[in-house]
């Protein structure tokens, strides 16, 4: 904690960046600019790998129907942390299934770090196979949401991060 030039209680900088730093970590902000973008990009995935199994590719439909049951777990379990944050309640369960499934191990942020990383081989896997370009106008607009609700809040934060280290240093 910084203390003001007489050294004698804390900067009110310091009240501020606690809040503001607190609501960068609070459930309703990391599932609404995080959890549930990253949901839509594995919804959009596991849908349009169903049209592109159809009717030929019973095992990349299959996969596609396994996607969507994950994305919508995980969607659900977002929506939950974030319902219950609001309620100022604390979840018993992690943002998403795999996550989940660390709790075994009790690591669940680096099973969350595993499912970071799973969505953006998605997000890739969308880009670079052209899949991109089978979304319909409705999907793709959704698409166009979560991209945005989710670089604009890194961004956010990582500007906020900055300027505080600056200020702070």
């Amino acid at each position: 904690m910084s203390l003001n030039a007489n050294n004698n209680y804390p900067c009110a900088c310091e009240k501020e960046t606690d809040t503001i730093q607190r609501f960068f970590r609070r459930p309703f902000f990391l599932s609404a600019t995080i959890g549930i973008p990253f949901c839509i990009f594995k919804l959009l995935f596991g849908f349009t790998a169903i049209r592109k199994g159809e009717p030929d590719n019973l095992v990349l439909w299959v996969f596609g129907v396994l996607v969507i049951f994950w994305a919508t777990t995980d969607l659900l379990m977002n929506a939950g942390r974030s319902a219950l944050d609001l309620l100022h309640r604390t979840a018993r369960f992690e943002y998403c299934i795999i996550a989940q499934a660390g709790r075994i191990f009790q690591k669940p942020m680096v099973f969350l770090a595993i499912d970071t990383l799973l969505t953006f081989v998605i997000v890739c896997a969308m880009l670079w196979s052209g899949w991109i370009t089978q979304l319909t106008a409705y999907e793709s607009y959704l698409w166009y949401s979560a991209t945005t609700m989710n670089l604009i809040s890194l961004s956010l934060v990582t500007v906020y991060n900055e300027i505080t280290l600056y200020n702070n240093g």
